[in-house]
C-alpha cells in the first residue's frame, strides 16, 4: 500500500453556537488540512508511470478547496441574528454559511468527502485547528 501526504492551510474566525466555554466567541486559527491518499499500485506507463496521483494535482486541489475558507468568518446556518448576518455581509465581510458546527472533526470528515468526490482515494484527513490539536477522519472498513 502506498500512501502520500499533502496539504495546505487557511486562515478564518468561527464561533461554536451553544458551547458553553472561549470557544462561543468569535475567534480565529491558521487551520492546517493533511490529506492521506493511498493507492495499492503504481500506473504502469504514461506521464503517470511509477506514480500513485500527481502531487501538483493534488496539492492543487487541496489548495483550492481550502483556500475558499481563506479570511472568512465561517458560520453554522441559523446560529447568528439574521440582522447581524445581513449588516455583517452589508459591510463587506466575507461570511460562509455551512450546514454544520464548524469544528475540527466536522471540516475533517467534510474534506474528505470533497476529496474523495474529486476521484482520490483518501485514507484519511487530518485538520489541525492549533499547532498541537487535530481532528482525523477515516472510514472504517471502507
Amino acid at each position: 500500500m502506498y500512501i502520500l501526504k499533502a496539504e495546505h492551510h487557511f486562515d478564518s474566525a468561527h464561533f461554536l453556537k451553544g458551547y458553553q466555554g472561549k470557544c462561543a466567541n468569535i475567534h480565529g486559527h491558521r487551520w492546517r488540512v493533511v490529506a492521506e491518499v493511498e493507492g495499492d499500485k503504481l500506473f504502469s506507463e504514461g506521464q503517470l508511470r511509477d506514480m500513485v496521483v500527481d502531487f501538483g494535482d493534488l496539492k492543487r486541489d487541496i489548495k483550492k478547496m481550502v483556500d475558499y475558507y481563506d479570511h472568512s468568518l465561517i458560520i453554522e446556518s441559523g446560529s447568528m441574528r439574521k440582522e447581524t448576518l445581513s449588516f455583517l455581509i452589508e459591510d463587506g465581510f466575507n461570511i460562509i454559511e455551512v450546514d454544520f458546527r464548524p469544528t475540527a472533526e466536522r471540516f475533517a470528515s467534510k474534506f474528505y468527502e470533497e476529496l474523495e468526490n474529486m476521484g482520490y482515494r483518501i485514507k484519511r484527513i487530518h485538520v489541525y485547528e492549533t499547532p498541537t490539536n487535530c481532528a482525523l477522519y477515516e472510514r472504517q472498513g471502507g
